[in-house]
C-alpha cells in the first residue's frame, strides 16, 4: 500500500509539473460555460416568453425540454466529457513520447502496479475536471437561469445527485483515455482518435441508432449514451425519437467502467508490459 501510494504521489507530479492540465482546465470552463450560458438563455427565454419561439424557427410550437436546470448542468459530461479523456490519453502517450516510463520501471519494476496509480490519479483528476465544468455549467448556467426567472432548483436532491453523478462519469471518462493511451501508445494516434470519434463517429452512430428501437438499444452501449445515461440528462435526447429506454444511472456507469477496463487490459498486454527504451 504505501509504494502504491507513493507511485500515486509521482503521477500526481507528473500531471501537475507540466501546464497541459491548466490548460485544458481553463478551456473546459470557457467552452462549458459559453454553451451552458448561452443555451440557459436561449432556453430560459423561450420558455418564459421573453424570447419568441418564431425568433428561432420554431414555428411558433414549443418543445419538451424536460428539466431545463438538469439539461443545462450536464453539458458538464455531455460535452465536456472529451477533455478529461484527452488528458488521460496524454497523461499515458507523453510517457512513451518522452521515454519517461524508462526510469519509473528502473524505480518502480512493478509495472501493473504502475498503470493501477496511473488510472486511480486520472479518475481523481478527471473528476477534478468535472468540478471545473460543473462550475461553468451549474454556476454560469444557473446564474443564466435565475437571472430569466426560471428556477435553478440549486436546493433540489436530483441536482446534487446529477453533479455526484457527473463527477463519477469526468472520473471514469479518464480512465478510459488512460485505457487508450495505453491501447495506442503513438500521442497522434490517440488524439486523432479520440477527437474523431468523440466529435464525429459516436455523434452520428448516436443518431443513426435512434431511429428504430431495437437499434436504439444496442446504440445505448455506446460510451457516450451509457455516460448520459450515468449523469441523468443530455440535450442529445433531445433529438432522440425512438421510444428506447436509456440505461439506469448504475448501468450506465458499469458500462463505461467495462470500457476503461478492457482497454486497460488489452492495452497491458500489447504494449505496457513491451520494452520502452
Amino acid at each position: 500500500m504505501t509504494m502504491f501510494l507513493r507511485c500515486v504521489s509521482a503521477e500526481f507530479a507528473k500531471i501537475f509539473t507540466t501546464r497541459l492540465w491548466w490548460i485544458l482546465a481553463i478551456v473546459l470552463f470557457c467552452y462549458i460555460g459559453l454553451l451552458a450560458g448561452g443555451l440557459a438563455a436561449l432556453f430560459a427565454g423561450i420558455q418564459t416568453g421573453v424570447i419568441s419561439p418564431d425568433a428561432v424557427n420554431t414555428g411558433g410550437g414549443s418543445t419538451d425540454l424536460g428539466s431545463l436546470p438538469a439539461l443545462i448542468y450536464s453539458f458538464a459530461s455531455s460535452v465536456g466529457y472529451v477533455f478529461p479523456v484527452l488528458l488521460g490519453a496524454l497523461a499515458t502517450t507523453g510517457e512513451f513520447r518522452h521515454q519517461t516510463l524508462t526510469p519509473t520501471f528502473l524505480a518502480t519494476p512493478r509495472r501493473g502496479l504502475v498503470l493501477g496509480a496511473k488510472t486511480v490519479t486520472l479518475i481523481l483528476v478527471g473528476a477534478g475536471f468535472g468540478v471545473v465544468a460543473l462550475a461553468a455549467s451549474v454556476g454560469l448556467g444557473g446564474g443564466v437561469l435565475s437571472a430569466f426567472g426560471v428556477d435553478a432548483l440549486l436546493i433540489d436532491s436530483e441536482t446534487w445527485l446529477l453533479v455526484a453523478r457527473t463527477l463519477l462519469a469526468m472520473g471514469l471518462w479518464a480512465a478510459i483515455g488512460v485505457g487508450l493511451g495505453v491501447l495506442v501508445p503513438n500521442q497522434v494516434a490517440s488524439i486523432v482518435i479520440v477527437l474523431a470519434f468523440t466529435q464525429f463517429v459516436e455523434p452520428l452512430l448516436r443518431l443513426a441508432a435512434s431511429f428504430l428501437e431495437v437499434t436504439a438499444t444496442i446504440g445505448n452501449f455506446l460510451p457516450g449514451a451509457a455516460s448520459d445515461a450515468l449523469v441523468g440528462s443530455s440535450f442529445l435526447n433531445l433529438a432522440n425519437p425512438s421510444a428506447s429506454m436509456p440505461l439506469d444511472w448504475w448501468q450506465g456507469g458499469l458500462v463505461l467502467l467495462g470500457y476503461a477496463l478492457v482497454a486497460t487490459v488489452i492495452g497491458y498486454a500489447v504494449s505496457w508490459k513491451k520494452d520502452v527504451t
